[in-house]
């Protein structure tokens, strides 16, 4: 981080802007365009209540409203996360300007993926939907390509190092026992 002292730099110089997180909106409107997509908008078009995967059952419904409940809120602290320490948004053309290794990335490297398929999990144990289970299955699959061909090398890109020990030691889906320490 560069220091700032009490000398004016030179007429002509480019002053470094302060970071700053992406507006409000902008979290807000990222997120109508990818996860409520996802976790509302085509489960609603996409259920049929005729493709069930099991019997009806209280306990599927009580389970189903406890998973999307959890992966709400693992989904909700990424967010946070990536406005305040990323000083970005969860979608690739607002990325965020810092890696993120703390909170639930401490774990595993991709916590709001993981966040948004645990309520699609949710929702295919409550509407007991063969369709749902259908799409989280290809919301996985199409993450995992999605983030090890393209997200993965950007961000080896933009944070080099950091970001290559981070991925050495932080594995993508599967939590980690202990939390990952920057050292």
């Amino acid at each position: 981080m560069q220091q700032r002292c009490c000398h004016p730099a030179p007429l002509g110089t480019p002053t470094p802007h302060p970071m700053r997180e992406p507006s409000l909106l902008k979290h807000f409107r990222d997120i109508l365009i990818l996860p409520f997509t996802m976790t509302v908008i085509l489960p609603l078009l996409i259920h049929d209540p005729d493709k069930t995967i099991f019997p009806a059952s209280p306990l599927f419904l009580v389970t189903g409203v406890i998973v999307a409940i959890a992966g709400l809120i693992l989904f909700s602290c990424t967010v946070y996360l990536f406005r305040i320490k990323g000083k970005g948004t969860l979608a690739p053309w607002t990325p965020t300007q810092r890696l993120v290794i703390s909170g639930p990335y401490r774990y595993c490297r991709n916590p709001m993926i993981s966040g948004v398929f645990f309520i699609l999990a949710g929702e295919t144990l409550f509407f007991n939907s063969l369709n749902i289970l259908i799409e989280a299955i290809l919301f996985l699959v199409v993450n995992t390509l999605y983030f090890k061909w393209k997200e993965e090398p950007d961000l080896f890109k933009r944070f080099g190092e950091d970001y290559r020990k981070y991925k050495t030691a932080v594995p993508r889906w599967i939590p980690r026992m202990r939390p990952y320490r920057d050292s």
